[in-house]
């Protein structure tokens, strides 16, 4: 993971250590959704994304461990399921729109759009990204 001082890219340069220097990741340069990650730029407690969900799609029912996690609507209208203890609650989203996801709290997201992807940009506070499937949304 080295590239030029002058590219501006996340990587060390060898002339500076990770965690001194200001990190920028271009258009199209991260692997995957993953930007900002222990793994990408050496983040000790963040994990940042961009994550596109096609058309007419869901996630599976999960959460994410101890992790908060930040999400910004980008583009398409996204929504996040989850169970209040009582009954099954959707949360539509539309460009320009933030939500949190709490540590812990089973969820999924769904794109119900038959056209238009949903994009989003995901953060996260652990470094690399938690991911773990329930076979339900109740609370934990």
């Amino acid at each position: 993971m080295t590239t030029h001082e002058d590219s501006g890219t996340a990587r060390d340069s060898g002339h500076h250590t990770l965690h001194s220097r200001v990190h920028h990741i271009r258009s199209g340069e991260s692997d995957g959704p993953a930007a900002i990650s222990g793994g990408t730029v050496g983040s000790r407690k963040l994990w940042m994304g961009l994550v596109e969900n096609p058309p007419l799609s869901a996630t599976d029912n999960h959460h994410h461990g101890e992790s908060e996690a930040g999400i910004y609507v980008v583009s398409g209208h996204p929504v996040f399921v989850f169970h209040d203890g009582t009954r099954e609650v959707r949360l539509a989203g539309s460009p320009g729109d933030f939500f949190l996801v709490p540590p812990f709290v089973p969820h999924r997201e769904e794109n119900p759009d038959p056209h238009e992807p949903a994009v989003v940009v995901i953060a996260r506070t652990t470094q690399e990204p938690i991911k773990v499937s329930v076979p339900e949304l109740y609370r934990l």
